[in-house]
């Protein structure tokens, strides 16, 4: 809103200075400001609330140390990351852009179906909490509205590359200009993504039916649809596993959110896509508005959820925050470093889906459940071997950095 009320005053009055709400950098800037100040001001006029009505967590006793002391905070904060990342981007983000109005629309369908899950648990008195079914078709639901946008939608392009001979430059050195991509004028619909650690990077999603003969790319939304729906309910189950001790999901999520970001930028810049040898994407450096409130969001909650945690944010949260990494991913064709940039939430998962799985199999064959870690998920192994939440949290952040760092090192690693 910001953006269109100051551009109407340079169009129309030439109010000196207006023209700085054109530039991605100053309106990134300004987001993660504001974003910081709704979830510190914001965030402790909610805490009070929840606190009078009683919004507190309920905590299931698994022997892990400190866990008595956390009954009864209240939960349910998921609400102050989704205020901090909409109301900047509503005020700052160009709202016709097909990529924003996408993720302000995931925003909003996780975090509710997050909500709906807290609230039945917090005011129905039902442990339970949503129904596992239910929230699995609210990730396919959001899954599938993504993908048909994704693919369906003409806004949605990406410019091809060309290549020019070789030429001789500055220096007498033969220089292969062709190894530096150059851009028509057209965009095209593509399916192509980007595969790390690959020299010319791309991959179509359409090559996995091309047995079924001439005419097989228009049959792409099969297969590619399917992917995002898988991606989308993984990663948004990866964040809700992950947030399970104080400030691990948030900070964790903040780290990915700088990397996406940046991500983000370059793709959507023609200067930096050219050098980098990457897919120009028109219009997703908008994103960057997004990303930016994202990361200030989540750095603001952590004012009240690093530890001792004042407030959790419950699945209204955690929901939100994988789905946003997942779906922003994929808008900019770089899911496939999801595995890599989201090895924490990657982690998480398996250590569950190996824990159970292997008591199953044990019980089954030996009459008896064994298992491989003292408790799933990860981070509960670490507490039930003595270490402070402080130290687990710490370190799985440095690992989430390392594997960032990788993550932006792939640009140019091929």
């Amino acid at each position: 809103m910001l953006y269109y009320l100051f551009h109407y005053l340079r169009a129309h009055y030439n109010l000196p200075g207006a023209n700085v709400f054109n530039y991605i950098s100053f309106r990134a800037a300004l987001a993660v400001i504001i974003s910081l100040l709704i979830s510190m001001v914001f965030g402790k006029k909610l805490i009070r609330l929840l606190h009078k009505k009683q919004v507190g967590e309920s905590i299931r006793d698994l022997g892990l140390t400190g866990q008595k002391e956390k009954e009864g905070t209240p939960t349910m904060g998921g609400l102050i990351i989704l205020a901090s990342i909409l109301i900047p981007t509503l005020l700052l983000a160009r709202l016709e852009n097909v990529y924003v109005l996408l993720m302000l629309a995931v925003t909003i369908w996780l975090g509710t179906v997050g909500f709906l899950d807290d609230y039945i648990k917090v005011f129905k008195k039902d442990k339970k909490g949503l129904s596992g079914g239910f929230k699995v078709f609210g990730q396919v639901g959001i899954g599938l509205i993504v993908g048909c946008t994704l693919y369906f939608n003409s806004n949605v392009v990406v410019k091809e590359k060309i290549h020019s001979a070789p030429q001789t430059i500055i220096g007498g050195q033969e220089a292969g200009i062709s190894d530096l991509p150059k851009y028509e004028n057209k965009s095209v619909k593509s399916m192509e993504t980007t595969i790390p650690f690959i020299k010319n990077n791309e991959f179509d999603y359409s090559w996995l039916i091309s047995f079924l003969g001439d005419g097989y790319k228009k049959w792409a939304w099969l297969i590619f649809i399917p992917i995002v729906i898988l991606i989308v309910t993984a990663v948004s189950n990866g964040a809700n596993i992950t947030d399970g001790i104080d400030g691990l999901a948030t900070g964790t999520s903040a780290i990915i959110g700088v990397t996406l970001m940046l991500l983000a930028y370059v793709s959507g810049n023609y200067v930096f896509a050219d050098y980098l040898n990457i897919m120009y994407i028109p219009n997703c450096s908008e994103l960057v508005i997004f990303m930016s409130a994202f990361v200030g969001a989540c750095v603001g909650f952590l004012w009240y959820n690093s530890y001792p945690a004042q407030v959790f944010m419950g699945d209204t949260g955690s929901l939100a925050l994988g789905g946003i990494i997942a779906v922003f991913a994929i808008a900019i064709r770089k899911e496939l470093l999801l595995p890599l940039l989201c090895g924490i939430f990657l982690i998480e998962n398996l250590s569950v889906m190996i824990q159970v799985s292997y008591f199953k199999y044990t019980r089954k064959k030996y009459g008896e459940g064994r298992r491989i870690f003292k408790m799933s998920p990860l981070h509960h192994h670490y507490q039930k071997m003595n270490l402070h939440e402080s130290k687990i949290v710490s370190r799985f952040w440095i690992v989430g950095i390392m594997l960032a760092v990788v993550s932006i090192i792939t640009l140019k690693l091929r």
